[in-house]
């Protein structure tokens, strides 16, 4: 429709022309992922932390509560007035990989066999998807309010980029199946380049 034209020229990027994927999965492999789903509930469901255990973003800023909140702040503001400019443009990258996590749970909610029918859905598959994302979304929260923080950045823009990049969603050029949508959550990129990225800012700050 003329409306929805309108939208997207002003709230998306522009987009390739590309071929939907979609149901791409044979009858024989959906038979082989809804085989797993006792394994799911029995293997895959136990090896979730409790929210309880989880480091959550506030264990690493300071607290708003606290009388010297200021204080801390200020601190905070000191450790990070060394870090160079490339340093910080690598830390708003991860920031808004991180904040668009509704695009990797739509994403995830697409492969056949272990997609969230409802949202709700009691089945293993769709209670680890809405776990990851809830796991995930610590993340994004973290770097956003670190950031904010150091004072050092532009946030409108970082919001800006990341509503941009919510709205214009992905484009999946793999199968609907379960074995590669699961390369997305297995969480091995972000621990590499999260576990670099926060070895180099400490040595930068003690220097």
């Amino acid at each position: 429709s003329k409306a929805l034209e309108a939208y997207e020229a002003r709230n998306t990027a522009p987009k390739d022309s590309h071929k939907q994927v979609v149901h791409t999965i044979t009858a024989d492999r959906l038979e082989v992922v809804k085989s797993l789903d006792g394994w799911a509930g029995e293997t895959l469901l136990p090896l979730l932390k409790s929210v309880d255990k989880n480091w959550q973003p506030q264990d690493y800023l300071p607290h708003p509560e606290d009388p010297d909140f200021l204080d801390q702040v200020h601190q905070l503001r000191q450790r990070t007035s060394a870090l160079p400019d490339d340093y910080l443009v690598c830390l708003v990258g991860d920031t808004i990989t991180e904040e668009a996590l509704p695009t990797y749970q739509t994403m995830l909610n697409t492969l056949d066999g272990t997609k969230d029918e409802t949202g709700a859905c009691p089945s293993a598959w769709a209670v680890w998807t809405r776990a990851w994302t809830g796991e995930e979304n610590r993340h994004g929260d973290l770097l956003n309010k670190y950031l904010y923080l150091t004072g050092r950045v532009n946030m409108k823009a970082v919001e800006k980029t990341i509503q941009y990049l919510i709205g214009s969603g992905m484009v999946r050029r793999l199968s609907t199946g379960l074995w590669d949508g699961c390369a997305l959550s297995t969480g091995l990129w972000p621990f590499v380049l999260y576990n670099y990225t926060i070895k180099s800012g400490a040595k930068i700050s003690a220097n």
